[in-house]
């Protein structure tokens, strides 16, 4: 169960068994209602994985959550989510908060649609500061899916529970999905500041010719400056610009190439090394492909 300082397991069955929960109903499925006694909790700081998906329900929280670079308020409870193999630091222990957690394994939705569409719900791999805030009316609608996954898994297993179920775990995942881009729609302030540090950051990048010597910054490297997930800010710039983080990297590089084109006298070699490529062919394709020119056809309007 456990491998150096992480509290891996394995199986459903064994999580379980340490949480001091009965044994499931279903070896590939669980639901822990954090409000019933006897609820073991792992110790603030401890590091686990599993090898299932777990979604975690909850119905509210006191003070604040971190939310990116900030701490925002977090009253009317959330969702958060983790993927297999995720490694998650437990902030503190479960008898804090009243609420659910599914779990599932992947085989138990394997023959099903969602077993291979499962991978379009990129919230599964967002860090777990990046919740999911609900309203009180998404709320609602959470606390009943999660009441109805209860009421069938309480049921007697017939031929229908899994198909059931997996139906209910894939309208729990459209639901949040919708509400996750209604937050990057609603929290505009907080994800306007996020881009305004990726835009000075990106400025800062390229003003000191970081990418002269260390290359084009990569999405891994945005992402862990900003203190958000990979997956988590290229959504973000998706609901908010149209964008990935990868094309808007891109579109900041063409528009300093721009400037650099109509205002210098350097080579489009020395601008595409300046930019972060090691090849200027690179830039000059990635050039044309936004503008439909070159790099000396953009520069002859300015001569």
């Amino acid at each position: 169960m456990q491998h150096a300082d992480i509290h891996h397991f394995k199986n459903i069955s064994q999580l379980m068994r340490f949480m001091q929960q009965p044994a499931p109903v279903h070896p590939l499925i669980a639901l822990v209602d954090y409000s019933q006694p006897g609820t073991r909790s792992f110790e603030k700081g401890t590091k686990i994985s599993l090898d299932f998906y777990k979604i975690s329900f909850k119905h509210h929280f006191a003070g604040q959550v971190k939310y990116g670079q900030g701490y925002y308020d977090f009253e009317e409870g959330g969702l958060a989510f983790l993927k297999p193999r995720q490694v998650v630091t437990s902030p503190n222990n479960i008898d804090s908060y009243e609420g659910y957690a599914l779990y599932f394994h992947p085989d138990f939705i394997r023959n099903y649609p969602l077993g291979n569409s499962i991978t379009k719900f990129g919230f599964f791999s967002y860090a777990t500061s990046e919740a999911l805030f609900l309203s009180a009316r998404e709320k609602d609608i959470i606390s009943n899916l999660f009441d109805a996954i209860s009421k069938e898994l309480d049921n007697n297993t017939d031929q229908y529970s899994q198909d059931i179920l997996v139906s209910q775990i894939e309208l729990l995942l459209n639901h949040s999905h919708r509400f996750y881009n209604r937050q990057f729609i609603t929290r505009k302030i907080i994800n306007h500041e996020i881009i305004a540090a990726l835009d000075k950051l990106l400025d800062e990048y390229f003003d000191k010719d970081n990418a002269l010597h260390h290359g084009l910054p990569s999405v891994q490297y945005i992402s862990e400056t900003l203190h958000v997930s990979p997956r988590y800010l290229g959504d973000l710039l998706r609901s908010l610009t149209g964008r990935n983080t990868q094309q808007y990297i891109q579109d900041k590089v063409i528009e300093l190439a721009k400037d650099l084109l109509g205002s210098t006298a350097l080579t489009v070699a020395e601008i595409a090394y300046r930019m972060g490529f090691e090849h200027p062919q690179s830039f000059s394709k990635l050039f044309k492909s936004k503008l439909q020119q070159t790099p000396l056809e953009f520069r002859q309007k300015f001569n």
